[in-house]
């Protein structure tokens, strides 16, 4: 979903210190920061409003978290790919990644979580003008499927379709950001990406492509944080605690889902 560079001054410690935070750039279409997830490829995530100014579910969400805590977020951003979005973290180039990241097993050996702010499972998408009735991941044997790299999405394909050979690995196409696979499956060169379900659902209703079914993986999207950051992940579940019990996440899944 794209980097993001943003500044937090934390006044606890009597000084400053920058937090930044990562968003991937998955979610961009045209603009430079990419389009609302209601046109991206995504979950709404950020959306270049012109000016730089961004907003999205992830920006929305995490700008309302940080008001709750002792933490202030400035707007400085910076744009990063999904995959580069852990080595931005572990290089000191970000603090914070923001980008409807899946919290599981293999990344929490790198990085530490926030507690989870989105429930997601995966979809398979596939061009409006295709004539398959695909129901299951065991539908699309002998198809080209493609997914965003570094994604649960591409683990999916990896570890439901081609180890067990329902597909061959030259069959799987990957890509840096959903857009350039949505393209490639309006032009047919895939016939089907693997996605999170609100990412799929925003291709949906602007581009001509539909979703063929639903994958549950039962995922959990998390900030991302170094590990050994206790006192910035105790902020952050704070904050997080404190925007759902006061309303304001509903009205954010609401404002950017519909639902």
């Amino acid at each position: 979903m794209y980097g993001q560079t943003d500044v937090f001054e934390d006044d606890r410690r009597g000084g400053h210190r920058d937090l930044a935070c990562g968003l991937s750039r998955r979610a961009r279409r045209r603009r430079r920061l990419g389009d609302r997830r209601r046109d991206r490829a995504g979950v709404p995530a950020v959306r270049d409003e012109g000016g730089g100014d961004l907003v999205g579910f992830d920006v929305d969400l995490l700008s309302a978290v940080v008001e709750e805590t002792d933490y202030t977020l400035a707007d400085e951003w910076e744009e990063f790919e999904f995959d580069s979005l852990i080595p931005a973290l572990q290089n000191d180039r970000i603090d914070v990644i923001a980008a409807a990241m899946t919290i599981e097993p293999g990344r929490e050996e790198t990085i530490a979580f926030s507690d989870p702010y989105y429930d997601a499972n995966q979809s398979v998408l596939v061009s409006e003008d295709a004539t398959v009735d695909w129901q299951s991941l065991e539908d699309l044997e002998g198809a080209t499927v493609g997914a965003q790299s570094g994604t649960t999405g591409e683990s999916v394909v990896e570890s439901e379709l081609i180890e067990p050979g329902i597909i061959a690995q030259g069959d799987y196409n990957t890509y840096d950001n959903y857009v350039l696979g949505v393209e490639d499956l309006e032009n047919g060169n895939v016939d089907a990406l693997v996605l999170d379900v609100p990412v799929a659902e925003t291709f949906a209703s602007e581009r001509a492509v539909t979703v063929a079914f639903t994958h549950e993986t039962d995922e959990q999207y998390g900030f991302g944080l170094r590990q050994g950051e206790e006192e910035l992940q105790t902020a952050l579940n704070d904050g997080l605690a404190a925007v759902r019990d006061s309303g304001r996440y509903d009205e954010l899944v609401n404002e950017w889902f519909g639902n």
